[in-house]
C-alpha cells in the first residue's frame, strides 16, 4: 500500500492545519532521533479499538447489581455534541427497529498532560482529524453485532464537496462552521456531514454517534489491564513505536496505541492495521466480559468514570439502554469486516485512493447485513421414483459453440439406453451451463437424466413438452456419463476479511 501525502483536489480553500485530515502525518522518511528511532511527530489515530473500549465499558452496566446507578452517572457526565443531522440521513434499505450507530475516533489529545504526552509518543494537539470509522450494526433483539470498518482513504461522494476521500468529510463540515465558531459546533457540524457521507453510501439511517479521543482510549486500555492479542511474526516499527514479540500476548498503554496504529511494514498497510483495531475490540470484549472484570466494582467504577470522560456522543444516546439492549451478547455472534472494495486506484490529482464497489452493491451488502436469520428450510419431500432410461425421451440442443456436439450426445445417449426424439441447435451458442429442462411432473425423468450428465442444472420450463426431457449442451458439457465442468470459485473481493470477537488466531 501507497502511502502519499494528500492535496485536495478541487478545493479552493485550503483546510486550516488543526482540520485537515492530513496534518501531522508522519513523512516517509521521519527524521531520527539521537538514538537512532524516527521521530513519529504527532501520533496517528488510535483507532476504532479506543472507539468501542469506551462504548462498551457500558455494557458491564447490565449485568452488575450496581448497574443503575452506574448507567445513571455515564449518561449524566458523558460529552454530548449534536451530531444528528435533520436531513441527508436517508434511510434506503430498511432497518426497522435495528440500530446503526457511527464510531469515529478522533486525534485530538486536548486535556493531556507532559507525562502522558509522552507515554503516548506524540505531541499536544487540540484538532478534529479522524481516520477511523467504524459502522455498528445491532439487531433489534441485542442478540448479535456487526462492526463493518470504513479506510480511510475510501474515495466517496461528500455532499456539497463532490468526490473525496472518507476522512476529509468530518474535516469538511467543521471548516463549514466558520471560523467564529466553537470548538463544540464544529465537531457537531464535522459530525453531521460525515454522517451524511455514511448514510449516502450505506444506504441506512444512522441512528447514534459515538467519538473517542486518543488520551480516553489510553486510559481505557490500562484500566481494564491490558488485552490479548496473538501476531503470527514479531513487530518493530520506528513510526508508530510499536515493538513487540510474536505470539500470544498482553499489550494495554503505549504498546496498545502502536499496536493500532501501525500500517508501515504490514503487508496491506491501512488493511491489516483495520484488522488490528478489530482484533483489539473483540479482545477488549472478551476482557470486559471476563470474571475478573465483571466481578470488580472498583474497576467497573474506574470503566464508567473513564468512558465518559473519553466518549463525545449524540445528544439521544442512551447508554444504560444500550448497555441492557446487549447484555446477552456473545463474542462468537459480534463479527467485524471491512466495507467491500475494488482495489487501489490514484485520483485526477494523483493521491492514492481506494475505489468501493458501487452504490448498488453496498447498498445489498447492508441490506444482507441487517437481514433476518433465515428460517429453517421445510423437510425435503421424498424424492420420485426413478425412471428407466428406456423411458426417457430426450431431445438434445447444442449452445456450447463446439460444432456437432450435439449428435455426439445423442449417441452417447442411446448407448446409455435412453430415446432420442431430435436434435439441433440452442437459440445461442453461448450457454456456459448444461441446462436440462422439463414440464412440471416429469421431475423423474429429468433426475434420470441428471444422473447420466452429473452438475447439470434442473430447470422447469414451460416451453418443454409433457413426457420429453430437453438437454441443453453449455460449453461445461463434457459427454454424457462425465460430470460438467465445475465453475471457477468466485473471485473473493478485497478488504472482506472476517472475524468474531471469539477468534484468536494470529495476524499480521
Amino acid at each position: 500500500m501507497r502511502d502519499n501525502d494528500d492535496h485536495q483536489a478541487g478545493n479552493p480553500r485550503p483546510l486550516p492545519p488543526r482540520l485537515d485530515p492530513r496534518a501531522g502525518r508522519p513523512a516517509r522518511h521521519a527524521p531520527a532521533t539521537a538514538d537512532g528511532r524516527a521521530r513519529t511527530g504527532h501520533g496517528r489515530l488510535a483507532g476504532g479499538a479506543r472507539v468501542v473500549a469506551g462504548l462498551l465499558s457500558v455494557v458491564l452496566l447490565a449485568t452488575s447489581g450496581w448497574g443503575w446507578y452506574l448507567g445513571r452517572v455515564a449518561d449524566a457526565s458523558v460529552n454530548r455534541t449534536d451530531a444528528i443531522p435533520t436531513s441527508g440521513n436517508d434511510e434506503v434499505v430498511d432497518t426497522g427497529e435495528a440500530m446503526n450507530l457511527l464510531l469515529v475516533g478522533s486525534d485530538s489529545r486536548a486535556g493531556a498532560t507532559d507525562e502522558e504526552l509522552a507515554q503516548l509518543n506524540t505531541e499536544a494537539n487540540a484538532g478534529l482529524n479522524t481516520d477511523t470509522m467504524i459502522l455498528v450494526h445491532v439487531p433489534a433483539d441485542g442478540s448479535a453485532a456487526s462492526f463493518v470498518s470504513f479506510p480511510r482513504d475510501s474515495y466517496v461522494e461528500i455532499p456539497g464537496h463532490g468526490s473525496d476521500k472518507l476522512n476529509a468529510a468530518y474535516a469538511y463540515g467543521a471548516q463549514e462552521a466558520g471560523s467564529e465558531a466553537s470548538e463544540a459546533e464544529q465537531q457537531a457540524a464535522g459530525a453531521q456531514l460525515l454522517i451524511q457521507t455514511i448514510s449516502q453510501l450505506t444506504g441506512l439511517r444512522i441512528d447514534h454517534y459515538a467519538e473517542v479521543d486518543l488520551l480516553g482510549f489510553f486510559k481505557l486500555s490500562s484500566v481494564v489491564g491490558g488485552v490479548e492479542v496473538n501476531l503470527c511474526e514479531a513487530v518493530q516499527d520506528d513510526f508508530s513505536g510499536v515493538d513487540l514479540p510474536a505470539g500470544v500476548q498482553t499489550i494495554s498503554g503505549e504498546q496498545a496505541l502502536a499496536f493500532v496504529r501501525q500500517r508501515h511494514g504490514l503487508p496491506r498497510g491501512d488493511f491489516d492495521r483495520i484488522i488490528r483495531q478489530q482484533t483489539f475490540i473483540a479482545g477488549m470484549i472478551r476482557k470486559m466480559l471476563s470474571e475478573n472484570v465483571l466481578l470488580d466494582l472498583g474497576k467497573q467504577r474506574q470503566l464508567v468514570q473513564a468512558a465518559a470522560d473519553a466518549l463525545t456522543v449524540d445528544q439521544t444516546l442512551n447508554l444504560l439502554n444500550l448497555a441492557q439492549q446487549m447484555q446477552s451478547v456473545q463474542p462468537g455472534s459480534i463479527d467485524f469486516q471491512t466495507v467491500p472494495y475494488i482495489g487501489d486506484d490514484e485520483d485526477d490529482a494523483g493521491r492514492y485512493i481506494l475505489r468501493l464497489e458501487d452504490e448498488e452493491k453496498l447498498h445489498q451488502f447492508f441490506a444482507e447485513l441487517n437481514a433476518e436469520p433465515e428460517a429453517a428450510e421445510p423437510p425435503a419431500s421424498e424424492a420420485p421414483p426413478a425412471a428407466a432410461p428406456s423411458d426417457v425421451s430426450v431431445e438434445v440442443f447444442n449452445g456450447s459453440g463446439t460444432s456437432g456436439l450435439a449428435a455426439q450426445a445423442s449417441t452417447e445417449l442411446t448407448s446409455a439406453g435412453f430415446g432420442v426424439a431430435g436434435t439441433g441447435n440452442a437459440d445461442s451458442s453461448d450457454y456456459t451451463v448444461t441446462e436440462i429442462r422439463f414440464a412440471a411432473g416429469d421431475e423423474a425423468l429429468a433426475a434420470t437424466l441428471a444422473a447420466a450428465v452429473p452438475g447439470a442444472t434442473q430447470v422447469v420450463s414451460p416451453d418443454a413438452t409433457a413426457g420429453t426431457v430437453q438437454l441443453v449442451l453449455g460449453s461445461d458439457f463434457n459427454g454424457v456419463g462425465q460430470a460438467v465442468t465445475a465453475p471457477p470459485a468466485a473471485p473473493t473481493t478485497e478488504g472482506e476479511d472476517q472475524r468474531t470477537a471469539a477468534d484468536t488466531t494470529c495476524i499480521n
